[in-house]
């Protein structure tokens, strides 16, 4: 469950960066705090906790029936958490919102609640549509710490509870905590026969025709048999189910070009799509797992794994991923620097990880210890989740304006007062569609909590109705578009999505059409951004795509004043601007594709046709010849990732006069580059080559180019496809996996050769 990422990166790293008096004195002050603390029983030690919570809560509960009402609405939250993958408050409010009931709890003790229900809870019960699956071994979920001192009270209640003495050292494992969905995964003689959610940590889903359309990297299907690894006769794997922030987006692309559902954030789209009940879905999602430990293990197992470490060698020698290791020996709470170190060097390289993580999970490494711990309420003793800062933050909207899509889609945008979140001023955030802002109840003026997903797109994740002035009223979504001819609102899927009905009249359409085609992943016109597009389309001089091309001929005429002497120009940013767009004459063929914002036809879809077909002219022939032909269409259907689905939806966007007139005109203006044809004899050909680490005499661009036209197919990841890797310096997990799947690598130089290059 999401949990409230309280601590900042200089509480994460203050006892590895202070030195000398200070961090004396700081260690006297923990240890004091603790000394102070040690006749009071705590939760997590044997017995039941006892007196009042020492977690801070600003705004406990009085009454029980105060306590009843918050528990029903963390129990909601946890159903649509882990049930139907839509949480609505952040991380924070529902730590917070615990965290209040479980103070309650410990101050009233469970003999007048009858049970200390947040306490014991985990997830919540499965949904419906999967079959029901009881785990052999409870599936807990972790205790957190979101600040030093409570990080130092984990070692200290952890020492004491093993009664170790003051050189006895406690040896301590960090891995990165990542943000995504537990999975338990049961093998019986080497074979996976069952995949199953947490649920409820006691009863989860059956999900084991969705986990089979993972990568052999990530699950393999049938574990892998290793000198001094061998392969118990049962054994349950935990892990996590997550999806890399590059994959996010790019799966998010397709969603927003395919017309479907967008991801909130990473974590969401791997429960989404784990959660298919068609697997067909599932097998399409660039799903990855790892594995973090296992739950039991019957039959054939090494004695002389006794550690947490040697549990995840076992599972990498299995053919597992396993998160990163960073084991440290202490000897009191308040030795713990390295640690803290650590935790800190993760949080200050957090943006830059492929994944999403909210935190450092600490584990003992002693597995003899981890089984006296044992486990409390709904968490193991013998780990803890330290948590990083959050990035999210507080604004005030002081405007809702829509803004228009280049289909017309009408998205409603909250104008901000700026505000650092997660490092990025943000003055804008997007509040999705009309079900949404009707759902969260946003309203100008209110104060609200804002988040970047994916660290890329601002949303708003709920206002704070508390603090709204008393004549406030709900925003109500326009019946009208904004464009000029004030066309009529149509309101689809239920009202979820909002569309323009003014189609090739409704300005800002049209214009955000043209800032597409010039995008970075289109044509990349470098200096034709939102503001300039506008500029032109208000002179009279950019009306389509096409226009841009003979925007230097036309420059200056019709009683325009040139551009060069436009407020906020001058002769090199307009002589730049001509030099931009004439580059783009030449752009490739596939950029081009992309950037008409064809239906379905993203950068892949673009790539197969114009590797089919070569060029604009060959292209439009055959899908006029589509229209009229059966034959013809059924090749387009059977190109490599289409469908009849998507086929129709291309050939009905090339027989709109508007997008004719449209495309011809590109054809006398345009000279693009056709992708280079695959060669069935070159010296790369057949090969499924992957590159990674440094290149250092080329681009990685042109290093795949270069393979592709030897015959190669390029892909981002190691898999039991591919058949070379090449590695430069830096390369790192790839490598590795390559090495362990005993697949041929080169290095740059050896590459070179291959390609005679």
């Amino acid at each position: 469950m999401p949990s409230e990422k309280a601590n900042s990166k200089a509480q994460a790293k203050g006892k590895a960066q202070t030195k000398g008096k200070a961090q004396t004195k700081g260690k006297a002050q923990a240890k004091g705090k603790a000394q102070t603390k040690k006749s009071k029983p705590r939760n997590g030690q044997q017995g039941k906790p006892q007196g009042k919570s020492k977690v801070s809560v600003d705004t406990p509960l009085k009454s029980k029936a105060e306590y009843q009402k918050a528990l029903a609405e963390l129990k909601r939250h946890d159903a649509l958490y882990h049930q139907e993958d839509n949480p609505q408050i952040s991380d924070a409010a529902y730590d917070a919102l615990r965290r209040r009931v479980e103070a309650y709890e410990e101050a009233n003790q469970p003999e007048d609640l009858f049970t200390s229900e947040a306490k014991h809870s985990i997830g919540a019960k499965p949904a419906r549509g999967f079959s029901k699956v009881a785990h052999e071994a409870a599936l807990y979920s972790l205790a957190n710490s979101f600040d030093e001192e409570e990080f130092h009270d984990f070692i200290e209640r952890t020492r004491k509870f093993l009664s170790l003495k003051d050189a006895e050292p406690l040896v301590i494992r960090g891995e990165p905590k990542i943000d995504g969905l537990s999975l338990s995964l049961t093998y019986e003689n080497g074979e996976l026969v069952l995949a199953a959610t947490r649920g409820d940590g006691s009863v989860g889903e059956n999900v084991t025709a969705n986990a089979l359309t993972l990568s052999e990297e990530y699950i393999p299907k049938k574990l892998k048999a290793k000198s001094g690894t061998p392969i118990p006769a049962k054994l349950i794997v935990r892990g996590e189910v997550y999806m890399a922030r590059d994959d996010f987006l790019a799966l998010n692309k397709a969603q927003e070009a395919a017309g479907a559902k967008i991801f909130a954030n990473p974590r969401n789209a791997a429960a989404g799509s784990l959660r298919q009940l068609d697997s067909t879905i599932t097998a399409t999602r660039p799903l990855r797992f790892v594995a973090y430990g296992w739950g039991e293990v019957q039959g054939t197992l090494l004695p002389q794994v006794d550690t947490i470490s040697g549990v995840l060698a076992c599972l990498k020698a299995w053919g597992f991923s396993v998160p990163e290791q960073f084991p440290c020996k202490v000897l009191s709470s308040d030795s713990v620097e390295d640690l803290l170190a650590y935790h800190g060097k993760l949080e200050s390289q957090r943006a830059d990880m492929e994944f999403d993580m909210d935190g450092v999970v600490f584990k003992i490494e002693s597995r003899a210890y981890c089984k006296r711990l044992g486990a409390v309420a709904r968490a193991p003793r013998w780990a803890i989740a330290h948590k990083f800062a959050p990035e999210r933050a507080e604004s005030q909207i002081e405007a809702i304006e829509l803004q228009v899509g280049r289909l017309g889609t009408l998205t409603p945008v909250a104008h901000l007062k700026p505000v650092n979140v997660g490092g990025v001023m943000v003055s804008r955030a997007t509040l999705h569609n009309p079900e949404e802002i009707r759902r969260k109840d946003v309203r100008p003026d209110d104060r609200v909590e804002l988040q970047r997903a994916g660290d890329v797109i601002p949303q708003v994740v709920r206002a704070f109705p508390e603090k709204r002035k008393k004549n406030s009223k709900p925003w109500k979504f326009p019946t009208t578009c904004p464009c000029p001819i004030k066309s009529k609102v149509v309101l689809q899927e239920n009202g979820k999505r909002a569309e323009c009905s003014g189609g090739a009249k409704c300005v800002p359409q049209q214009q955000a059409r043209i800032v597409h085609f010039v995008s970075r992943a289109a044509l990349d016109i470098e200096g034709l951004g939102e503001k300039v597009v506008e500029q032109l389309w208000q002179a009279g001089l950019v009306r389509t795509p096409a226009d841009l091309f003979t925007l230097a001929e036309r420059d200056g005429g019709q009683d325009n004043k040139p551009i060069a002497e436009w407020e906020g120009w001058g002769e090199t940013s307009a002589r730049n601007l001509f030099e931009a767009i004439e580059a783009g004459r030449s752009a490739s063929l596939v950029r081009v594709l992309f950037g008409l914002g064809i239906p379905m036809v993203g950068e892949v879809a673009a790539e197969t046709l114009a590797t089919r077909w070569q060029s604009l002219t060959a292209i439009r022939q055959a899908m006029e010849q589509a229209a009229k032909n059966e034959a013809e269409r059924n090749e387009i259907i059977s190109l490599d990732g289409f469908a009849e689905k998507m086929a129709e939806a291309i050939i009905n966007w090339f027989a709109e006069p508007e997008n004719q007139l449209l495309y011809k005109t590109l054809e006398e203006v345009l000279s693009p580059t056709p992708p280079q044809v695959r060669s069935k004899t070159g010296a790369l050909a057949g090969e499924v080559v992957v590159f990674t680490g440094k290149l250092e005499t080329m681009s990685r661009s042109e290093a795949k180019e270069l393979s592709k036209s030897q015959g190669a197919r390029v892909a981002s990841s190691v898999s039991k496809e591919t058949t070379l890797v090449v590695l430069g310096p830096g390369s790192g997990k790839k490598g590795r996996a390559a090495e362990a799947l005993g697949i041929t690598t080169l290095d740059e130089e050896q590459w070179r050769r291959r390609v005679g290059v």
